[in-house]
């Protein structure tokens, strides 16, 4: 294999283990299950919440799992391109949990739609995963300007436009047909947004970034999709303002000077070389990350967040990943911050472990 192919390809083969046994009818076996009586609310369908509710399944507590959109998977579904995850994916695995005994409740916000005192009392546990979606704004002039879009809406309103997604709050579908686009960021949101934008027909795609290639967040794989499907990268620049006066027309961009003590500086230690120079675009995409945004019912439950708005749940303890409120576990990116899709997956089925191991203290 090794001959002129390279590396063995271990995650192609797990998915292809995994797509033949479920299209030859393989599903979970839980016919020793031994039920419980107990019933656990998820907040979150996402791979937290998933993670879960699946672990919680295998214990005999039954999990009922809330989203506010209109079909689970989270960002899986929603953030995600279908050139990179295939939505039929998310549609089979839904079918299987269903089968297993998961039930979703979707369309429905915690907060708005229901109260969540009322979960509180109708459940014997809750579980919180749902994610960091509140996008880092851009810091300079022009950056609210028409034209300039965050990233992770451009994408969610792009996938409910391939499949018919009604999402509430709406997200406007962007065409960037024949634009030129520059994409500001280097995570895996923004090779997202750059193959995206290829495949609407964008006329040239520049990807931004204020670091040097080495530094940058994104998987080295989407990076060299990305050049292979005309992708221009532009490293050690800084953008400093959109420029237009209507609509955006172009990115003014100050070139950083590479690291003074080898590695990756902060960003204030970043420093800026002379001069400046104009890229022309027609529409800029912002892709700077993500914080969490905690709803404002956390302070009903009692739940304690960290100063950057984490929840605080901690991964080791008697009940690994319960928050302030012992009632109530929470896992995935609100309570690390964002990261990968397993990390998110792996708290939820830990969080639900310790969700398990309290219920079975409780009268």
């Amino acid at each position: 294999m090794n001959d002129g192919f390279g590396a063995v390809t271990i995650g192609s083969a797990e998915k292809y283990i995994v797509d033949k046994a479920l299209a030859r009818g393989w599903r979970p076996d839980l016919s020793a299950v031994v039920p419980t009586g107990r019933r656990a609310a998820i907040i979150g369908a996402g791979p937290a919440g998933l993670g879960c509710a699946d672990v919680l399944l295998r214990g005999g507590v039954k999990p009922v799992l809330y989203d506010r959109h209109p079909e689970i998977g989270g960002l899986l579904t929603f953030g995600i391109p279908e050139f990179k995850l295939e939505k039929r994916v998310m549609q089979l695995r839904r079918q299987v949990f269903e089968d297993m005994g998961m039930e979703f409740r979707l369309g429905v916000e915690v907060g708005r739609d229901l109260p969540v005192s009322q979960l509180l009392e109708e459940y014997d546990a809750l579980f919180l995963g749902m994610g960091t979606y509140r996008a880092i704004e851009a810091d300079f002039p022009g950056a609210d300007l028409p034209g300039v879009h965050q990233a992770l809406p451009y994408l969610i309103a792009n996938t409910n436009r391939m499949f018919g997604y009604v999402t509430d709050p709406p997200h406007p579908y962007v065409n960037l047909e024949g634009q030129r686009v520059v994409v500001l960021g280097a995570g895996d949101t923004a090779m997202d947004c750059n193959r995206t934008a290829v495949r609407q027909g964008a006329a040239s795609v520049h990807c931004i970034y204020r670091r040097d290639e080495a530094s940058m967040p994104g998987s080295r794989r989407e990076v060299r999709n990305s050049r292979e499907e005309g992708v221009e990268f532009q490293f050690q620049r800084q953008p400093l303002a959109v420029l237009g006066e209507r609509q955006a027309t172009a990115v003014k961009l100050a070139q950083t000077a590479p690291p003074s003590r080898g590695g990756r500086e902060s960003a204030p230690a970043l420093r800026l070389a002379a001069g400046a120079e104009v890229l022309e675009a027609d529409a800029v995409l912002v892709a700077f990350g993500f914080r969490p945004n905690p709803p404002a019912w956390l302070q009903e439950l009692g739940v304690e967040l960290h100063p950057d708005d984490r929840v605080q749940a901690p991964e080791r303890q008697p009940f690994p990943f319960q928050t302030s409120n012992p009632k109530v576990f929470a896992g995935g990116d609100m309570v690390r911050g964002s990261d990968l899709v397993v990390t998110a997956i792996w708290e939820g089925r830990q969080a639900a472990s310790g969700m398990l191991a309290w219920l079975r203290e409780q009268p």
